[in-house]
């Protein structure tokens, strides 16, 4: 378990908290056997940030031509033995209990547990470990989920024979900290005030579009929804009017909702690579670097949300909130209000 740290201070400490990830993924993995999952259907059980995590993973393993599907635990409890060959478990604290419910189910499966660190209850189950080192944390993860992410590209770019160099993203993090920090400002401004949010994404950015939709209802508490952009046209965005606010992420049809639903009188922000489109009224454009790597550019592209997360929580008076409500049985320790 590590130390539960302000929000804001969280977000701040993405270029540091991923760089020390690079380095210790690196380091795991060459004392891993890999090998195990080659050629299996490979299941990513996660639930909460880390189920977004499992989207993204498994998109990009099906990217990179192996088979792969993305599990809530409820999806498993009963059935492990026939959705996956082997089983890539994700849990930041290796507390979740649901997970390590999961993963006792799968004991016949080889298991692999992605966590903060080494030291937990799901590392002991699955026997081994890809130890993110991620450190200190908010409740509404950040250098968690981010941890997560980078922890599977690179686990992903192991097993396909990828070349990324990912040493390039903890520099094009430090570029969106600073460089999308005034836009950042401009669309929180914005979004503040409105009665729901939602945000679009397809592909990797799906994953981050259900992560920023949990991060504005924790860190803001204001409801909020993920929705693939293709799902979206087919009615949930009947919905939008002033009232209302959207965040498209892409580079691709998203840019056209955007601009779309901003013309409808619609609050909306739009996160993408592309440099030919402009702000305009009710439309404010977050630019972010393109490194060419489906994870490392969603972990460019929720770094950008969490911006805009860390100004809506303060503009609401809420910056450095815990969470109101405690489940009590979620984890397999008690929970200390000084831990995530």
């Amino acid at each position: 378990m590590m130390k539960r740290i302000g929000y804001r201070q969280a977000v701040a400490r993405q270029t540091e908290s991923l760089e020390i990830g690079r380095r210790s993924v690196a380091r795991s993995l060459d004392g891993l056997d890999v090998d195990v999952l080659a050629g299996k259907a490979i299941g990513l059980a996660g639930i909460g940030a880390s189920y977004q995590a499992a989207l993204a993973g498994a998109l990009y393993l099906r990217a990179c031509g192996m088979r792969a599907f993305a599990y809530t635990p409820t999806d498993l409890y009963g059935h492990t033995d026939a959705a996956a060959d082997a089983f890539i478990a994700l849990s930041s604290s290796g507390q979740s209990r649901e997970i390590s419910d999961v993963m006792q189910e799968a004991s016949e499966a080889p298991r692999l547990a992605v966590c903060r660190g080494s030291d937990n209850p799901l590392t002991d189950l699955t026997g081994a470990v890809l130890a993110t080192d991620s450190g200190a944390d908010n409740g509404a993860s950040s250098t968690g989920y981010t941890g997560t992410l980078l922890a599977l590209g690179m686990l992903i770019d192991r097993l396909a024979g990828n070349s990324f160099d990912w040493a390039r993203l903890p520099i094009a993090v430090a570029t969106v900290l600073s460089g999308a920090e005034q836009a950042a400002g401009q669309a929180a401004r914005l979004l503040q005030g409105r009665t729901s949010i939602d945000i679009v994404g397809a592909g990797v950015s799906f994953a981050n579009a259900g992560e920023a939709a949990m991060l504005i209802r924790e860190a803001v508490r204001v409801p909020a929804s993920g929705w693939d952009t293709l799902n979206y046209l087919h009615g949930p965005m009947e919905s939008q009017d002033a009232a209302t606010g959207l965040i498209a992420i892409g580079d691709g049809r998203e840019v056209k909702i955007a601009t779309d639903v901003a013309a409808f009188g619609c609050p909306s922000v739009l996160v993408t690579r592309r440099t030919d489109v402009a702000s305009a009224d009710r439309l404010v454009v977050i630019s972010i670097p393109a490194l060419g790597n489906a994870i490392a550019d969603a972990i460019l592209e929720i770094i950008a949300i969490q911006l805009i997360v860390g100004d809506m929580q303060d503009a609401a008076g809420l910056t450095d909130i815990v969470f109101r409500y405690r489940q009590t049985d979620i984890k397999l320790k008690p929970w200390s209000p000084t831990e995530v």
